[in-house]
């Protein structure tokens, strides 16, 4: 059931081979694992997208679809998971990320006054990049084996409740 109803949101695999902006991936876009929904392609892809979702860099989907099309992870999930991090969730996740690494460093967080303007992050990345940087390492690394992990123990547990109803199902007729 919740393959259809993932595969229902799916782009089609023809129309993102064809479409004019991704042709420089060439042949690499007609991998079936890319497409496919089966537990490999599903949790590896989980693993990259949340793993990229916490790297402190733009255009984050990029390096997903290369990661997901090296490691023949499925592509779509892997590309949509970065979304987690968007323009709204971004500020308390890079602050969660500063915090974790401060308390590994244990340093004091430093206290700061938002500015919007260019100078002023600049300005604060150059004080706080070490425990950001580590922070945002270490909160991608452990949200990529969580989610890696629990897809595979749904999987897992989705397959073997299937096998106990079809055990406890009446036979068919023919």
């Amino acid at each position: 059931m919740a393959r259809r109803l993932i595969k229902r949101w799916f782009p089609d695999p023809h129309k993102v081979r064809n479409h004019k902006h991704l042709r420089f991936f060439g042949t690499l876009l007609h991998d079936p694992n890319l497409w496919h929904l089966n537990r490999h392609s599903v949790s590896d892809a989980f693993a990259i997208g949340l793993f990229m979702a916490f790297v402190p860099m733009p255009f984050q989907m990029i390096p997903a679809a290369a990661l997901a099309i090296y490691l023949r992870a499925n592509l779509p999930i892997s590309v949509a998971l970065v979304w987690i991090t968007n323009p709204v969730t971004m500020p308390p996740i890079s602050y969660f990320c500063y915090l974790v690494g401060t308390w590994i460093l244990n340093t004091p967080p430093q206290p700061f006054a938002f500015e919007p303007t260019w100078d002023w992050i600049a300005w604060e990345l150059k004080r706080i990049w070490q425990p950001f940087l580590l922070g945002s390492f270490v909160v991608a690394s452990l949200t990529s084996l969580a989610g890696y992990w629990s897809m595979r123990g749904l999987w897992r547990w989705h397959v073997i409740r299937d096998w106990e109803r079809r055990k406890n199902r009446p036979p068919r007729v023919r």
